[in-house]
């Protein structure tokens, strides 16, 4: 077994690792926002937090690691872009590219507002207007369905390597 292999059966088992937390974290979050008691709410929200944590590491581990696969394997990472034939690896890159900004400009933000409102229903010691409201925002519904959508992608480009 080479390096290659080796390199790629980490990235591999590495997404496995991402995908298995952003599906637990989804699903953690979903029920949550369903539960009606607070202690329900609070519990799976811990639960979704520790999933996120499966999702934080491994985000940055799968992109170094799927770097170094295509370097030891001596895959142009930037297809057309430097002289090659495969752009699956540049577009699997583009849509990796595409969840940055999320962090940045949906997930860290409206984060913050959740979690206030969440601060206040418990200290209500009830599920608020307010938290319901943050469960249901629309923009962290669609960037946690573009999450999802972007990696299926991504496997689909490594897997089927179509261009």
């Amino acid at each position: 077994m080479g390096p290659g292999t080796i390199v790629s059966v980490l990235h591999v088992l590495t997404g496995f690792w991402l995908v298995a937390g952003l599906i637990a974290r989804n699903v953690a979050l979903r029920e949550a926002a369903h539960a009606a008691d607070i202690r329900a709410v609070d519990a799976l929200v811990t639960l979704a937090g520790r999933f996120e944590g499966m999702v934080r590491i491994p985000s940055i581990v799968v992109l170094g690691l799927g770097l170094l696969a295509a370097w030891v394997r001596g895959w142009p990472v930037l297809g057309v872009l430097q002289g090659g034939s495969v752009n699956w690896l540049l577009a699997s890159l583009i849509l990796y590219l595409t969840l940055a900004p999320l962090i940045v400009w949906v997930f860290l933000p409206r984060g913050h507002v959740f979690e206030s409102a969440l601060r206040d229903a418990r200290a209500q010691g009830r599920v608020t207007p307010e938290l319901t409201a943050a469960f249901a925002d629309p923009v962290v519904a669609a960037a946690h369905a573009w999450e999802l959508a972007a990696v299926g992608l991504i496997i689909v480009l490594m897997v089927a390597k179509p261009f």
